[in-house]
């Protein structure tokens, strides 16, 4: 498939302009179902010659086997790839007996350990170096810090962490220009609110909260970040799957409220010719803060796929009329035409 020119949007107030369009690397490292490594690396390869130029990866994702692997393929054309991993979590050799995979299927043998240390970030970003192979990464998000994942009273002494030393870990790499841009990468909005207090930012990565069937991160995060000058990129697109005919939800399975909204949305979808999977792609980048889509194929067939949906033109109309029948949160930007790829 041939280089095509997608829409490219500046990260916050630095110089990295990313395609509209991203690779996210999760799957790839086979959560829930594996993924050979060739076909991994086939599909790094393809999205970067179909013109995609932004790749996400993270030491969590395999316990360190996407990094492995997105490294394979960037050492050998780096060039115009805007690359984001992330610190928060250290990875330590386990014997296979005592390993916790998660819901890794075939892990590098390795167990997390939560850092979001000053020196906690330092060695983790070192560390993302020798798996990728590459001195650069442009982007450093700190990972999963909130309290989906720690809970409240666990979320305390790793938030001090970050306040304490680890913020000013990532200003010294950005200021000193060794990567270009520092975020948060998170699936709740409400922490980010809780990192605007430390300083500033230049990107978000937020899973699952600015969806076509969710944006409860409108207000008061997105305004925020649009007068705080930082931008977002929107993982999870799909909602887990249930926005591509699965029944997953936030990684769980989906409740019957949130099952009937979404066939609430694909009936409008349909009255417009319209598949539910192009919209569900296409809707967040509407909002002038969101700079990337960011969703994460298995394999070629499958970004292909996902290229498909993306080529899709979507009339205003449906949008305003999700809007209309109470679809949509009040006050979401529905610009004419808006979001739609080059």
């Amino acid at each position: 498939m041939a280089a095509r020119a997608f829409e490219k949007r500046t990260i916050g107030q630095t110089d990295l302009d990313v395609t509209t369009l991203g690779l996210g690397g999760a799957s790839l490292a086979g959560i829930f179902t594996g993924v050979p490594a060739e076909q991994a690396r086939a599909m790094v390869a393809h999205a970067l010659n179909c013109g995609i130029n932004y790749v996400d990866t993270a030491p969590q994702y395999g316990l360190g086997r996407s990094e492995h692997l997105v490294g394979d393929v960037l050492r050998e054309r780096r060039d115009g790839v805007v690359l984001s991993s992330k610190v928060g979590r250290l990875l330590k050799p386990v014997d296979a007996g005592q390993q916790e995979k998660g819901n890794w299927v075939d892990p590098l043998p390795f167990n997390q350990h939560y850092d979001y240390s000053y020196d906690g970030v330092m060695r983790s970003f070192e560390d993302s170096q020798q798996r990728l192979g590459l001195k650069q990464i442009d982007i450093l998000y700190v990972h999963d810090i909130g309290t989906a994942t720690h809970g409240v009273e666990g979320n305390k002494p790793l938030w001090a962490q970050l306040a304490g030393g680890g913020y000013r870990a990532l200003r010294e790499l950005r200021d000193a220009g060794v990567v270009k841009a520092i975020g948060l990468g998170v699936n709740e909005w409400q922490v980010l609110m809780d990192a605007f207090a430390l300083g500033d930012w230049d990107v978000f990565l937020l899973a699952g909260r600015y969806t076509l069937l969710e944006q409860t991160s409108l207000t008061p995060f997105m305004s925020t970040c649009l007068e705080r000058g930082a931008s977002v990129v929107v993982g999870g697109p799909f909602n887990s799957g249930i926005l591509v005919g699965g029944d997953k939800f936030n990684y769980e399975k989906a409740p019957e409220a949130i099952v009937t909204k979404v066939r609430a949305i694909e009936a409008v979808c349909a009255e417009f010719g319209v598949p539910l999977p192009a919209a569900a792609l296409q809707f967040p980048l509407t909002h002038p803060a969101v700079c990337n889509v960011l969703p994460g194929p298995r394999s070629p067939q499958e970004l292909d796929g996902i290229l498909e949906w993306w080529d899709v033109k979507i009339p205003a109309e449906l949008w305003s009329t999700l809007a209309a029948q109470g679809l949509l949160a009040q006050g979401t930007p529905i610009p004419g035409g808006a979001g739609q790829p080059a």
